[in-house]
C-alpha cells in the first residue's frame, strides 16, 4: 500500500514557488506549512464521503485535482483496480506521483486539466473532486461536472466535497457576495460557493441522480479542527512551522479571520451521485 511521508515533502518544489507568500494561493501557503488536510469539511467529511461511495477492488477510481494527495492515500487504503489522478499544477503532481509511488499503470497520476482531462468516455466506475468546483467559474465548474458524466461508467458513482452557502445567506441580500468577496481576499484565489440546492442543480442538470448529502462546519483553520485532521504530531509541527515563519503566520492568521467572520454563512457539504445506467 503505497503511503505519503508526512514529514516532508519528497519533491525539491512545493507548489506556489517562487511566489511571493503575501500573493501566494491559501492553500498553497498550508500546504507549505505542512497542512496534509485540505478539504472543507476536514479528514471526516472525506471519510464519509469514501465510506458513501463504497469503493471496492473492482473499482476504477479517477480524482480530479488531488492536491497533496491525503485524499488518494484514503481511496488507496481500498484497493480499488485502478486508481488515475488529473492535477493541474505541475509541482502538485509530482509530488503526489512520489508520494504515493505511482510506478504502474493500476496507479496513475498526470498532469492535466479537469474540463478536459483526455480520458476515454466511461474509464471510470467512481469520480470525485474536493475543494476544487469552489474555486473554479460558474462556465469551468459546468466543464467539469461534464466531464465527470462523460469519464464515469453507466451507473457510476461522483462524489463532491465542496463549500455551500447557508439557507440564511439566501435569506439575506447581499450576504452571498459579500462571503465570496471576504473569501477571495483572504486566500487570494477566486472562490464561488454556492447554496446547497444550487450545488444539487447543477449535478442534476448534468444528467446525475443525487444519492446522499452531508453538512459539516467549515472550520479549517480552528484548533480542534487541525488537531483532527492532522493528528497530535501533525499538528505540532504545523503550529511550530507557523511560529517560525512570520510571512505565512500573518497569511494563516487572515484566513482564519476573514473564515470566521463569514462562518453563520457557509457550510461543507459532500453530495453523492450516480450516473444513471
Amino acid at each position: 500500500m503505497p503511503a505519503i511521508n508526512s514529514q516532508a515533502s519528497p519533491s525539491n518544489t512545493m507548489p506556489g514557488e517562487g511566489i511571493d507568500i503575501a500573493k501566494m494561493p491559501g492553500h498553497w501557503v498550508l500546504a507549505r506549512l505542512g497542512k496534509r488536510v485540505l478539504r472543507p469539511g476536514g479528514v471526516e467529511l472525506t471519510r464519509w464521503m469514501i465510506d458513501s461511495l463504497g469503493i471496492g477492488q473492482d473499482d476504477r477510481v479517477v480524482e480530479f485535482a488531488p492536491g497533496m494527495g491525503r485524499t488518494a492515500q484514503l481511496v488507496l487504503e481500498q484497493n480499488p483496480a485502478v486508481y488515475t489522478a488529473v492535477e493541474r499544477d505541475a509541482s502538485a503532481t509530482e509530488i503526489v506521483q512520489k508520494w504515493l509511488n505511482v510506478d504502474n499503470i493500476r496507479r496513475r497520476v498526470f498532469n492535466g486539466s479537469a474540463q478536459q482531462s483526455g480520458l476515454p468516455d466511461a474509464c471510470a466506475s467512481v469520480l470525485y473532486v474536493e475543494a476544487m468546483l469552489t474555486m473554479a467559474s460558474t462556465t469551468h465548474r459546468k466543464q467539469i461536472i461534464e466531464e465527470a458524466f462523460r469519464v464515469l461508467e453507466p451507473g457510476g458513482r461522483f462524489a463532491l466535497h465542496e463549500v455551500a452557502l447557508t439557507q440564511a445567506t439566501a435569506n439575506a441580500p447581499g450576504e452571498a457576495d459579500h462571503v465570496r468577496k471576504t473569501l477571495t481576499h483572504s486566500i487570494h484565489h477566486k472562490v464561488h460557493p454556492v447554496l446547497i440546492n444550487q450545488w444539487i442543480a447543477m449535478l442534476e442538470e448534468a444528467g446525475f441522480e443525487i444519492q446522499k448529502q452531508k453538512t459539516a462546519p467549515m472550520t479549517l483553520l480552528e484548533p480542534s479542527r487541525i488537531i483532527r485532521d492532522e493528528g497530535l504530531l501533525g499538528a505540532a509541527r504545523f503550529l511550530f512551522r507557523l511560529l517560525t515563519r512570520g510571512p505565512e503566520r500573518r497569511r494563516v492568521l487572515e484566513m482564519r479571520r476573514a473564515f470566521r467572520s463569514v462562518r453563520p454563512h457557509m457550510t461543507a457539504l459532500s453530495l453523492i451521485a450516480v450516473k444513471p445506467s
